[in-house]
C-alpha cells in the first residue's frame, strides 16, 4: 500500500474546505451565500441534487434535524469554544440566553430570542460539520421558497398553518398529494418533512414561503489554543465535581460510547422498576412497544428482554410522571459509585465516572456474569465514559485524559458508522484505520474479535479484520471519494477512530503524531485498544438511511452487544490484575 490514500484527487472537496476556512479568518461576518457554488460543486453524497432546481428534501431534513429549531429565526450564527471566548468578543453571558437543542446532534447552542445563535464548538470538526450543514439548509430553504412563491400556495399554507393549531386537524393524504404536485415534490419526501416537524409542519412551510434565508457566520476564535483551553475547562469542571474520587491518581479505563448503555448494564435501575415500566408501555404503547414486549414474552430466549427494558425506560423517564424518578435514578447510581457530570460552560459532552470497586455485581445485567465478580470490591480502577464526541474532538479529549491521569488501562470506543459491505445493524471491528485529518494509516491490534460481540447480537452480523476510513465530515465526501476507498478495501466510514489513534500514539510515543505515514501500533501498545462500530448507513447503495432513518428500538441490539463486549473486557482485565 502507498503511504496513505491519494485523497488530494478530490479537488472539489479540497476547494470547498479551503474556501470556507479562508473566509472564516475574517473578523467579521461571512455570508453563507458565498459558499453555495463550491458546496454544490463537490457533489456531496448527502446533497446530490444541490445544483438542481428541484428541492433535495433528504439533504434538507438531514440539516434540519441536526440544527436547533430556532434556526428558523436565526440570521447570525456565532462560533466559539467557551463562555470566555464569547465574552471577549463582545457577547457576554450567552449562557443566559435560551438553551436550544437539535434533535440529532449534541452541541451546546444558545439563542438570544431575536436573530443570533451562539454555538459552542470543541474542534475543527464542528466547523466541518456546521458550515456544510448551514449551507445545505440555505440552498434547499431558498429552493422551497421559490417553489412556494405563488399567491395560491401562500394562501393555502396560511389556511393550513392556522388549522394546524386545532387539536384534531390534520391534512388528508389527498390534500398532501395535491400540495406536492403543485411543488413538484414526491409525497415520500413530504413525509420526511412531516416526520421532522410534527405539528409545526405547515407553520414551518409558511415561514419558508414568506422569506428567503440569508445566514451569516462568525468564527470568534479558531486557534488550537482556544480549543485546548475549552477542553481543559471541561476537564477541570469534571475534576471539581468528583474531587472525592481523586481521578488523577486512579487507574482509568477510557470509554467513548453514550450516556445510557454502560450505566444500564451496571446499575440495575431498569430491572428494579420493571413492573412500573411495563405497566406504562402497556397503557401508552409508544412506537408499538407493547406488541414487541408480548413477542418477547411468548418466545423467551430468542431476543433480549433487557434491551427492550432499557429502551422502554427512556420512554418512561421522558413522561411527566416518570420525570419524578430522575432524581431517584441519579441517587440510585451514585450509591454504587456511578457519577454523571455535565459541563454547561464548555463542551456539550457529558461524562461518567464509574468506580469499579463500589459497583454491586448483584445489579449487573445477566450478560455480564463471570466468575469472581465479588473480588471487584478490591479494585481502585475507574471507568471514565464520555458521550459521543465529533471528529477531532476525540483527539482533544483523549489527549487531555491521558495527560490528566496516572495510568490508562485501556481505551475503548463504540459508535455509529457507514458500511460499504454490510447491512444496517451489523458490527464492524477494524484493525486498519486511514485518518483524513492526519493522512496516516494506523495498523493496530484490536482487542475485540467477532466472537466477543456475536454472542450478544441477535439481528446483525459481526465483521472483524475490517479497514476503516475516518472522514472530516458527513457532507465532505462524494461518490468518487467513496469509490476510491472501496477499491482500496476500506468498508467502514466514521469520524472518530483516527483522532483517537493519534492521541494514543502521542501517549505511547515521545513525540507528536506524524503526518501521511503508515503508523504501526502493534509493537508499542501497552494497553487495550478496542474500536467497535455499528452500521447506521449504507451509502454505497442508498443514502436514505443516514438522511432520514433512525436506528430506533432495533438499534439497541448492536448498541448493547458492543457495550457488553466492552464491559466484559474491562471486568475480565480488572479481575486478572487483582
Amino acid at each position: 500500500m502507498d503511504r496513505g490514500i491519494p485523497v488530494a484527487g478530490n479537488e472539489e472537496i479540497e476547494l470547498y474546505l479551503r474556501t470556507y476556512y479562508s473566509l472564516l479568518r475574517s473578523t467579521g461576518e461571512i455570508q453563507v451565500r458565498s459558499l453555495v457554488e463550491t458546496h454544490s460543486a463537490m457533489q456531496s453524497s448527502l446533497h446530490l441534487r444541490a445544483e438542481e432546481p428541484t428541492p433535495d428534501i433528504s439533504a434538507f431534513v438531514y440539516a434540519v434535524m441536526r440544527l436547533p429549531p430556532e434556526i428558523f429565526q436565526t440570521r447570525l450564527v456565532l462560533l466559539g469554544q467557551s463562555d470566555e471566548v464569547f465574552d471577549r468578543r463582545g457577547y457576554p453571558h450567552v449562557e443566559k440566553w435560551q438553551l436550544v437543542q437539535a434533535a440529532a446532534r449534541h452541541r451546546r447552542c444558545f439563542f438570544d430570542g431575536q436573530e443570533t445563535m451562539a454555538v459552542f464548538i470543541s474542534s475543527v470538526s464542528d466547523i466541518d460539520d456546521l458550515i456544510p450543514m448551514l449551507t445545505a439548509l440555505q440552498i434547499e430553504w431558498n429552493k422551497l421558497h421559490q417553489a412556494m412563491a405563488t399567491p395560491g400556495i401562500r394562501a393555502l399554507l396560511e389556511d393550513y398553518a392556522a388549522r394546524e393549531r386545532e387539536p384534531e386537524w390534520r391534512a388528508t393524504i389527498r390534500q398532501e398529494e395535491d400540495f406536492c404536485r403543485r411543488l413538484g415534490l414526491e409525497h415520500s419526501d413530504f413525509a420526511k418533512l412531516r416526520q421532522a416537524w410534527g405539528d409545526r409542519l405547515w407553520a414551518n412551510l409558511l415561514t419558508i414561503a414568506q422569506q428567503e434565508k440569508n445566514l451569516a457566520v462568525r468564527l470568534l476564535a479558531g486557534s488550537f489554543t482556544d480549543y485546548k483551553r475549552a477542553t481543559q475547562g471541561w476537564w477541570q469542571t469534571i475534576l471539581q465535581k468528583v474531587a472525592d474520587v481523586d481521578l488523577p491518581h486512579r487507574p482509568v479505563y477510557f470509554v467513548s460510547s453514550n450516556t445510557h448503555s454502560l450505566v444500564n448494564l451496571l446499575g440495575g435501575y431498569a430491572q428494579a422498576h420493571a413492573d412500573e415500566i411495563v405497566a406504562y408501555i402497556q397503557a401508552a404503547n409508544p412506537e408499538e412497544l407493547w406488541a414487541e414486549y408480548q413477542r418477547l414474552e411468548s418466545a423467551p430466549g430468542t431476543d433480549s428482554r433487557e434491551n427492550w427494558l432499557y429502551y422502554a425506560l427512556r420512554k418512561w423517564l421522558a413522561t411527566p410522571d416518570g420525570d419524578r424518578h430522575l432524581a431517584e435514578r441519579q441517587a440510585w447510581h451514585e450509591a454504587i459509585g456511578i457519577r454523571h457530570i455535565q459541563t454547561p460552560l464548555y463542551l456539550d459532552l457529558d461524562a461518567q465516572v464509574i468506580e469499579i470497586g463500589r459497583l454491586d455485581p448483584a445489579r449487573f445485567d445477566s450478560r455480564l456474569a463471570m466468575p469472581g465478580l465479588e473480588r471487584l470490591r478490591q479494585s481502585r480502577a475507574v471507568i471514565f465514559n464520555i458521550d459521543y464526541p465529533l471528529g477531532q474532538t476525540a483527539y482533544n479529549l483523549l489527549s487531555q485524559v491521558t495527560t490528566g491521569v496516572a495510568e490508562i488501562r485501556g481505551t475503548y470506543a463504540m459508535g455509529k458508522a457507514a458500511t460499504l459491505n454490510g447491512r444496517i445493524g451489523d458490527v464492524m471491528i477494524p484493525n486498519v484505520v486511514y485518518d483524513e485529518h492526519s493522512q496516516n494509516t494506523f495498523l493496530f491490534r484490536n482487542c475485540f474479535t467477532a466472537q466477543d460481540v456475536a454472542l450478544y447480537l441477535r439481528y446483525g452480523t459481526v465483521l472483524d479484520n475490517q479497514k476503516t476510513v475516518t472522514v472530516r465530515g458527513t457532507f465532505l465526501q462524494n461518490r468518487k471519494f467513496v469509490e476510491l476507498f472501496y477499491k482500496e478495501g476500506y468498508t467502514d466510514i466514521e469520524m472518530e477512530s483516527g483522532p483517537y489513534l493519534s492521541a494514543i500514539y502521542e501517549h505511547l510515543y515521545p513525540k507528536r503524531y506524524p503526518v501521511n505515514e503508515i503508523v504501526n501500533l502493534f509493537l508499542i501498545a501497552s494497553y487495550d485498544i478496542g474500536l467497535l462500530h455499528y452500521a447506521s448507513d449504507t451509502p454505497y447503495s442508498r443514502r436514505q438511511s443516514l438522511l432520514s432513518k433512525s436506528l430506533s428500538y432495533f438499534g439497541m441490539d448492536a448498541t448493547y452487544a458492543t457495550a457488553i463486549a466492552i464491559l466484559r473486557r474491562i471486568l475480565a482485565n480488572e479481575l486478572a490484575m487483582l
